[in-house]
């Protein structure tokens, strides 16, 4: 199984130098174009998409997620940092593992 990344420009040329596909969403309609694709594809796994972009095509992304085994869809902070009002990582593992990080 392959992982791929739906995010803006500067994420998504992180996660090309770590060899994994990407495709550039700025747009709805692009989110969704790129979402489509990588479903499609019988390797893929997992897909990686910003919070800004999954924000973009939510009933989309929860459709995928509540009607398929695979891809997990995995949501993850932009560059600005987490969006208001969502968890930031270090949030969710102090919760995980009950103690805190400093």
């Amino acid at each position: 199984m392959k992982f791929f990344c739906i995010a803006d420009e500067d994420t998504a040329r992180g996660f090309r130098l770590a060899g994994i596909g990407t495709q550039v969403a700025e747009t709805a309609e692009e989110a969704r174009a790129a979402l489509e694709e990588m479903t499609g594809l019988p390797d893929c796994g997992v897909i990686i998409v910003t919070e800004k972009v999954a924000d973009l095509i939510r009933p989309q992304v929860e459709m995928v997620r509540m009607e398929r085994d695979r891809p997990l869809i995995v949501e993850i902070p932009g560059p600005e940092g987490p969006l208001p009002g969502r968890k930031s990582l270090r949030e969710f593992v102090e919760e995980a593992v009950g103690v805190s990080i400093c």
